[in-house]
């Protein structure tokens, strides 16, 4: 899901798919997709070690179990494209209501008490009330006869949309690389394809340090072992 669309310093996201999505969004989505991957393949390959009477691998039972994975994948990167253009529609009506109540406040301290509702919680931590007072009478100015724009679906909203689900299937192409490599041998491939996950998972967590200004291999270990865990305690309760 779309943690944020604030851009920081960092890695600046510019290129295919960071135009289409904010840098914080295609990280998540990377991370979410290939969560949800191994998810299949791993619990495959517990099942299989570890069942009384293991059973070798065929190769028509892995393909339908990359298929499910695959199609689960897009299923989420849809979900998520949708969720995230109804929620920029959400946050357009809130930003049409913060105007209508700027415009429609009967004096200018309520109006100004208005502003300082919806933006304190960022600024005050960083700047004193008389600083941020000059800053709200500003955008006051600036508001007071701005007209509201439009709050329906855009077409920047779409094409956002789809960059998750591109995002979201791109994720995990080195995952499934494996399987084709190795078609001849299933067992192998699984094996090879939960490395390959584990890894884009520490690159696209390395990534994210870089992004926030934290140590990249620090943040790439660290979710690394925290997938894992995860993993290992969603697989027995059922994926």
């Amino acid at each position: 899901m779309t943690v944020s669309r604030i851009r920081q310093g960092g890695w600046s996201g510019k290129g295919f798919p960071g135009t289409l999505i904010e840098p914080i969004d295609w990280l998540s989505e990377t991370i979410f997709s290939i969560l949800l991957f191994l998810t299949f393949t791993l619990a495959f390959r517990m099942i299989n070690t570890y069942s009384a009477a293991p059973q070798p691998v065929s190769s028509e039972l892995v393909n339908e179990l990359i298929i499910t994975a695959l199609g689960a994948v897009l299923a989420w990167g849809a979900i998520d494209g949708i969720m995230f253009a109804l929620f920029s529609v959400f946050e357009r009506g809130e930003r049409h209501r913060l105007l209508r109540d700027i415009q429609t406040a009967p004096t200018r301290q309520q109006a100004l008490e208005a502003i300082a509702e919806d933006m304190d919680y960022l600024l005050e931590p960083i700047t004193g009330e008389a600083e941020r007072m000059e800053l709200y009478g500003h955008i006051l100015i600036h508001l007071q006869d701005s007209k509201p724009r439009k709050i329906g679906l855009k077409f920047e909203d779409l094409t956002m949309a789809l960059g998750h689900v591109l995002v979201a299937v791109l994720a995990v192409i080195p995952s499934v690389l494996p399987f084709l490599v190795f078609r001849n041998d299933p067992d192998l491939a699984i094996r090879v394809s939960i490395v390959i996950s584990f890894l884009v998972l520490f690159l696209a967590g390395s990534r994210w340090g870089a992004y926030t200004g934290a140590s990249p291999w620090k943040t790439g270990l660290l979710l690394t072992v925290v997938a894992a865990v995860l993993l290992l305690i969603a697989i027995p309760l059922g994926g």
